[in-house]
């Protein structure tokens, strides 16, 4: 049989591919999530300062949260205190002992619980009060706006330190009392902020067509207007932490801290009453300011991290 003779193959139908199923609509918003947070991470780590400041709040963090197994509870008892009052560096007290002999170490290593808690609980309660305030002001609008703006710039006006040691005074002395102190204080920069980006995105079309859907005022303000200012929140809780830190360091140092934990600034008025500032016994001082210097400087650092990978044209600015 010749090749012209020969009868031509049947085609074989192509089989149709499988076509994956479709996608939930919580399926498809965690994986943009993902996405989101996987293109945060990917242009944070182009910054230095921000991963130099993780690095050590990961330390820290870690020390902190594994205290009882590093060091123990029984080295804060003032009558069982394993060495003499006030003894220099050595390879037995790394860092010297305080007034009771105890190592300072170790209350170092007990003292970040204490600050990074207040610094943590205190920053999230300013942030959320000054969020809720702006994004309130910015939807609104009108006199109520205006009345609230007013109470918010008294508050901005009036020195932070100073009503944190009047609300510290007049109320108990507890950590929770030197958290509400600092968040009542210090959320009105917070709410000024989150109210310019809110009056931003109100003026978006999006949030035209959800009013004409029938979308209210509670439906806007927290599908619409708060996951946009949300980057914006979570830069200033970020940078929040550290002063609320420096504000309860402080607050501890004036004696209106809870004398019954051990804190940073807890350390520093023992050291000044003990006075280590005329005797010259620096290892009573240098270790718990270091340690807040580090701390602060460390959120200082993701903080503006955080504010130049969420707002791209900030960070080429600089």
């Amino acid at each position: 049989m010749t090749l012209e003779n020969t009868p031509p193959t049947p085609a074989v139908p192509a089989v149709p591919a499988a076509t994956p199923p479709p996608r939930s609509a919580a399926g498809l918003a965690r994986a943009r999530r993902r996405a989101s947070a996987v293109r945060f991470w990917q242009r944070y780590r182009t910054h230095r300062g921000g991963l130099l400041g993780l690095a050590g709040l990961s330390l820290i963090a870690l020390t902190a949260l594994l205290a009882p197994l590093l060091v123990g509870s029984d080295v804060l008892s003032v009558t069982n205190a394993p060495g003499t009052a006030l003894e220099s560096p050595s390879a037995r007290f790394p860092l010297g002992t305080d007034q009771f002999g105890r190592s300072m170490l170790a209350l170092l290593i007990w003292g970040s619980r204490v600050s990074l808690t207040v610094g943590l609980l205190a920053a999230a309660l300013s942030v959320a009060i000054g969020a809720l305030v702006g994004v309130v002001a910015g939807h609104y609008g009108g006199w109520f706006a205006t009345v609230i703006m007013r109470v918010t710039d008294w508050f901005l006006v009036m020195p932070t330190l100073v009503l944190a040691i009047v609300l510290a005074t007049v109320m108990s002395r507890s950590i929770w009392t030197v958290i509400v102190a600092i968040g009542v204080t210090s959320w009105p920069t917070t709410a000024r902020l989150v109210r310019a980006q809110t009056i931003a995105v109100e003026s978006r079309p999006y949030i035209e067509r959800a009013r004409a859907l029938g979308g209210g005022h509670r439906h806007i303000m927290t599908r619409h207007v708060l996951p946009n200012v949300m980057p914006l929140v979570l830069a200033q809780t970020t940078l929040g932490i550290s002063a609320a830190i420096l504000t309860e360091a402080t607050l501890a140092f004036l004696g209106l801290g809870d004398p019954a934990v051990i804190s940073w600034g807890g350390m520093l008025q023992d050291a000044r009453e003990a006075g280590a500032v005329s005797s010259g016994h620096w290892w009573y001082l240098a270790p718990p300011g270091i340690a807040i210097a580090c701390v602060a400087l460390a959120f200082t650092l993701c903080g503006r991290a955080v504010e130049s990978v969420l707002n791209p044209r900030l960070g080429a600015s600089r």
